[in-house]
């Protein structure tokens, strides 16, 4: 079976990310999709393996397989987890709704360490770029920002929010590069240490509750292997 029909016939979530999602987005914004797709338990019994990630089709789109999801969303991998978050959902099966229920075992406050650094390297080049006269990419340091903004919340309310809300105008305004550079950092700096006081007093579990998603996991494969609805 090619893999965009496997994806096709098994998603059992897919949702729209990107600037629709953050409320970024403007007329130009393209629509950036990411789903999870659940292949029967069969398959995996035999050396050839259903694919872990597949793209497209089109540019803008991206389905992991179920237990990669969850591998990844454990880790606190911030595109990952941004499909459990977000609130367009276009596709949801009962087993979708499942898998939207783990989120509260899959946050803890893993996600510090792992949005600082998924965002750490596109900081350091955009200083690196401005300290050699270059211009940035400020798109990407727009997201930085985001990114921060969005990690400080979850550490300090434990709720894991895609909307910038009061924020759009100023990351919009950094994206078009209207900010000053100076004031960028001091941005930056600024969550980066509202992050680490937000891990001091978080209401997030130091770690996930691996244990738990990992008895769904079974359980949702047990009952494909049985037959049984999912």
């Amino acid at each position: 079976m090619e893999e965009h029909e496997l994806v096709a016939n098994h998603t059992v979530i897919s949702v729209v990310v990107g600037s629709h999602a953050y409320g970024l987005n403007i007329d130009e914004s393209d629509v950036d999709r990411r789903g999870v797709y659940c292949p029967p338990t069969s398959m995996f019994w035999g050396f050839d393996k259903p694919p872990s990630t597949v793209d497209g089709p089109g540019l803008e789109r991206v389905s992991w397989e179920l237990e990669h999801f969850c591998v990844l969303a454990l880790r606190a991998n911030p595109t990952v987890l941004e499909v459990l978050a977000s609130r367009l959902v276009e596709t949801c099966t009962p087993l979708g709704d499942e898998l939207r229920a783990q989120l509260p075992a899959l946050l803890s406050q893993r996600a510090a360490d792992s949005y600082r650094r998924a965002t750490a390297h596109e900081f350091a080049r955009a200083a690196a770029a401005m300290a050699s006269g270059g211009t940035p990419r400020w798109t990407q340091v727009m997201h930085v920002l985001r990114l921060l903004t969005l990690c400080e919340r979850l550490l300090r309310t434990g709720e894991l929010v895609l909307e910038v809300g009061d924020h759009r105008d100023q990351l919009l305004a950094v994206k078009a590069g209207d900010v000053p550079w100076p004031h960028v950092e001091r941005w930056v700096e600024e969550l980066r240490d509202r992050t680490a006081g937000a891990v001091l007093r978080s209401p997030l579990p130091v770690a996930p509750d691996t244990t738990k998603v990992e008895q769904w996991l079974i359980s949702v494969r047990r009952r494909s292997a049985l037959g049984q609805p999912r």
